[in-house]
């Protein structure tokens, strides 16, 4: 791991991307449903090429932190800069056109499609023929197939399924499913990809297997990677820089070391230690 150097706006980022325009920047970002505020005052840094962890205890936030990059939620107050470019005005096509993909917590693959169908509605934004030659079957259509089709064999090769191509989608196990997921999320060739617990269900060696998985992601397609994850030996192995939400606040940033000794964050996940 790089060493995490302090920004002047209060967050960390590895030393790496100094030089680099932060992939994001929240500034005061939050959101009110009705008369009860979600998140508020949410200020986050993630460097280019960062494994970003964002943890806290259920019903913190965190998600809706995810949805409010992703547009799925309208902010109601502050700044999104993705790449240097603010979001405002965006839908959540447009964000994932600029370059933030997500998984989620329950699964959304089209369960009835092949493995490889899966893979290619990730790759749409990226297939160059007309309507009118993809209707009359057009050289030009079976060309960018061809291509559509290599490509997706390729992304399915991180995680050594290419053989599983035009398997049913629903027919895979739990944690190729899982996946799959994060494979349809990379052929969208984001800057910044968000796990929504990409380990929930998953058995240990399946668990080491995805840590692995995700710094190789990392390093294969040099971006950053932000995700919400319960197993703290996940997040602890993997993560730079970790931001604690309680509340819909975040209550600590820092290294893994950091967090594992502060003392808010034990109290948030343990609550108060009875005196007396």
């Amino acid at each position: 791991m790089s060493k995490m150097v302090p920004l002047p706006t209060n967050s960390i980022i590895p030393e790496r991307d100094l030089d680099k325009i932060p992939v994001l920047e929240t500034r005061h970002l939050g959101i009110d449903f009705g008369g009860l505020t979600a998140v508020d005052e949410f200020n986050l840094t993630i460097g280019r090429t960062e494994i970003a962890g964002l943890i806290g205890p259920n019903g913190a936030g965190k998600t809706t932190v995810f949805n409010l990059l992703t547009k799925v939620y309208q902010p109601t107050r502050g700044t999104i800069l993705l790449d240097g470019k603010e979001t405002s005005g965006m839908n959540t096509a447009q964000v994932n056109h600029a370059g933030i993909a997500r998984t989620f917590q329950n699964i959304r693959l089209f369960s009835s499609l092949t493995v490889e169908e899966n893979v290619k509605i990730g790759l749409h934004n990226q297939l160059r023929y007309s309507t009118l030659s993809g209707l009359l079957r057009l050289p030009s259509y079976w060309r960018e197939e061809k291509i559509a089709h290599e490509r997706a064999l390729e992304l399915l090769s991180i995680f050594h399924m290419e053989n599983l191509a035009d398997h049913r989608a629903g027919s895979l196990p739990y944690g190729a499913q899982r996946r799959l997921e994060i494979v349809r999320a990379l052929a969208t060739n984001p800057c910044l990809l968000l796990l929504d617990e990409p380990a929930a269900g998953m058995n240990p060696s399946e668990t080491a297997e995805l840590m692995e998985n995700i710094i190789k992601i990392r390093d294969t397609f040099q971006i950053a990677i932000m995700l919400i994850e319960h197993d703290m030996n996940l997040v602890m192995g993997i993560c730079e820089g970790i931001c604690v939400l309680n509340y819909g606040r975040i209550i600590a940033k820092g290294t893994a070391d950091e967090i594992k000794r502060n003392p808010v964050v034990i109290e948030a996940y343990l609550g108060k230690k009875k005196e007396g």
